[in-house]
C-alpha cells in the first residue's frame, strides 16, 4: 500500500479581528447585569493567551454600546434567530473556503482532484458548500464528495484519516480537505459566565489541505481515538432556535490531562514523549495546552507553535489543529516525528502520529 502525505496546508481568516471588540461587547453586558460576573470575565480574558479573533461580521465603531456589528447582526436583546445565521453562514463560509484553496495554489493540479472532504460545524445547507467548493475553485465535476458535519474541534483529524484511507486504497487519489468554520456567527444572549467565557475563545477560519501519495511534506502514521466514559455533557453543540448553543465546561483541562497520562502510551503507539519532536496541539484554550503540557511532562517551548495559533488567531474549530500544522510545516525540518491532537463532544481526543519527510 502507499504511503500518505500531507502535501501543503493553507489557511485563511475573514477581514475583521473582533476580539477585542467582543470582549468590550460582553464586558458592558456583563457590566450592566453583576459586577461580580464583571469582574471574574476581565480577570480570565485577560489570562487566555488570545490577543486577535477574527470574524465575518464587521464590528461597529462603538461596540460596547447596543449592537456588537455595523449592520446589527448582534443587538441588545434582539439576537438573530438560526435561519439568520444560516443565511449569513451560507454567504461567507464558501467565501473563505476559496480564500483557503486559492492559497494552495494548486494551478493545473485543480484538475487532479479526485476526492474532496469537507469539514464544518458552523453551518449547514442543501445544495452544501461541498458544491459551493466546487464551482468556486474550478474543481472536476467528477470529484468524490464526503461531509464530515457537527463533529467539533476533533473534525479535521478525522477527515485527514478518512483521506489517509482513501489514499491508501487508490495510490492515484489527489484528495482536497478544506475545514471552514465560522463559529462567531452563534454568540448567544446570556449572562451565564461560563458560556460567555467559551465563547471569548471562538473564531472564523479556514484550512485547506492536498493529501496524496506524492512523497512530500508531512506522512501521515497511525491514528487513535481516546474517548473518556461518562463525559458527555462536558462538552455539548446543539442547533437551537437562535443557532447553535455550546457548552463547555471548565473539567475539561483536569479531564483532559488525566485521561491522556492513562492514554499516552497508546496514543504514541509505545514511543516515549521525548521522541516527538514536533506537537501539534488543537489550541482549545490556554488551560488546555496547559494541561496537555503537564500530562507530556513536556519542555514549555515543546507547543510554542499552538500557542502562537491560539494567540493570533483563537479557536477556529476544526480548522484550527491545521493551523498549527501548517506552521509546523513552514520550519522545514525534516525527518521529524510528530504528534496532532485535537479534542471535542464526547469527551474525544482524536490523535494522530506523523513524520515530516525526509
Amino acid at each position: 500500500m502507499p504511503e500518505v502525505y500531507i502535501n501543503r496546508v493553507a489557511t485563511a481568516v475573514p477581514p475583521y479581528d473582533v476580539h477585542d471588540a467582543f470582549r468590550r461587547f460582553a464586558q458592558e453586558k456583563l457590566d450592566r447585569a453583576d459586577s461580580r460576573r464583571a469582574r471574574i470575565f476581565e480577570r480570565m480574558t485577560s489570562r487566555s493567551g488570545i490577543e486577535h479573533r477574527f470574524s465575518c461580521l464587521a464590528p461597529s465603531n462603538r461596540p460596547e454600546g447596543d449592537q456588537f456589528d455595523a449592520h446589527g447582526f448582534y443587538a441588545r436583546g434582539k439576537f438573530p434567530d438560526t435561519a439568520t445565521r444560516m443565511a449569513q453562514y451560507e454567504r461567507h463560509a464558501p467565501e473563505l473556503a476559496q480564500s483557503a484553496v486559492d492559497r494552495l495554489q494548486l494551478g493545473a493540479d485543480r484538475h487532479s482532484i479526485t476526492h474532496l472532504i469537507v469539514t464544518s460545524c458552523t453551518g449547514f445547507s442543501a445544495p452544501g458548500i461541498d458544491l459551493d467548493i466546487i464551482q468556486r475553485c474550478g474543481l472536476p465535476t467528477t470529484v468524490e464528495r464526503t461531509l464530515v458535519g457537527f463533529m467539533g474541534c476533533y473534525a479535521a483529524i478525522n477527515a485527514l484519516k478518512l483521506a489517509y484511507h482513501i489514499v491508501r486504497s487508490e495510490a492515484s487519489a489527489r484528495v482536497l480537505v478544506v475545514n471552514v468554520e465560522l463559529c462567531t456567527l452563534h454568540l448567544q444572549d446570556t449572562i451565564d459566565l461560563e458560556q460567555i467565557l467559551s465563547f471569548m475563545l471562538f473564531a472564523d477560519g479556514c484550512a485547506a489541505s492536498l493529501v496524496s501519495a506524492e512523497p512530500a511534506g508531512i506522512l501521515l502514521g497511525s491514528f487513535r481515538a481516546v474517548l473518556v466514559p461518562e463525559t458527555s455533557d462536558l462538552i455539548t453543540w446543539n442547533i437551537r432556535d437562535a443557532g447553535f448553543d455550546m457548552v463547555l465546561s471548565g473539567q475539561v483541562p483536569a479531564v483532559i490531562h488525566d485521561s491522556l497520562r492513562r492514554s499516552g502510551d497508546v496514543i504514541l503507539a509505545g514511543a516515549a514523549a521525548a521522541s516527538i519532536d514536533l506537537w501539534a496541539i488543537h489550541p482549545g484554550g490556554r488551560t488546555v495546552l496547559d494541561a496537555v503540557e503537564r500530562a507530556f511532562v513536556l519542555a514549555p517551548a515543546a507547543l510554542a507553535a499552538s500557542r502562537e495559533v491560539l494567540r493570533r488567531y483563537g479557536n477556529m474549530s476544526s480548522a484550527t489543529v491545521m493551523f498549527v500544522i501548517e506552521r509546523l510545516m513552514r520550519t522545514r525540518l525534516r525527518g521529524r516525528n510528530g504528534c496532532a491532537m485535537s479534542f471535542g463532544p464526547g469527551l474525544i481526543a482524536e490523535t494522530m502520529l506523523f513524520r515530516t519527510a525526509a
